[in-house]
């Protein structure tokens, strides 16, 4: 992922905390927030994964291009999609501070460490992690993001 800019809006705060089911005030009612002591309104700890809808090479589908969706069969694309044997393992999220609605934040991504585990179902397990650094306007760090993923060696067959 190149550097992305990442704006932060109240009704996009709002909106993921209703996806994952979370109705804390401090999300989505400024008036409460404000009461509160995180002094106004704030993101969900988790809400820097939606960075993904910002990021132009991302995976989302393209107007005229076949694309795999997520659906239960792929919708356009022969073979394997380009993500095929490979899971979130896990996700780690340090914050330095509040993410704020109003602010423009500034995502990084480089590679990080790389390491293999053997299974006895998938053979070897080969993990990957990427680090994912967000900087507000002024380059003061925000929020490290830490997401793990495993590419098996073979296909696990059903129990």
């Amino acid at each position: 992922m190149a550097k992305i800019t990442v704006p932060v809006e109240a009704t996009h705060i709002m909106m993921f905390a209703r996806s994952i089911g979370d109705e804390n005030p401090v999300y989505h009612d400024a008036e409460k927030a404000q009461m509160t002591e995180v002094g106004g309104l704030i993101a969900p700890p988790t809400f820097l994964t939606s960075v993904a809808q910002f990021d132009p090479d991302g995976a989302r589908p393209r107007q005229g291009q076949p694309w795999f969706g997520s659906g239960k069969t792929p919708s356009g694309v022969e073979g394997k999609a380009a993500s095929a044997g490979r899971l979130n393992a896990e996700q780690h999220f340090e914050y330095f501070r509040a993410v704020r609605p109003g602010e423009v934040l500034t995502a990084e991504t480089r590679p990080g460490t790389t390491w293999e585990r053997q299974s006895k179902r998938a053979g070897k397990l080969l993990f990957s992690d990427r680090i994912t650094e967000f900087r507000d306007a002024g380059g003061a760090l925000v929020v490290t993001l830490r997401s793990v993923s495993v590419r098996t060696e073979r296909p696990v067959a059903p129990a």
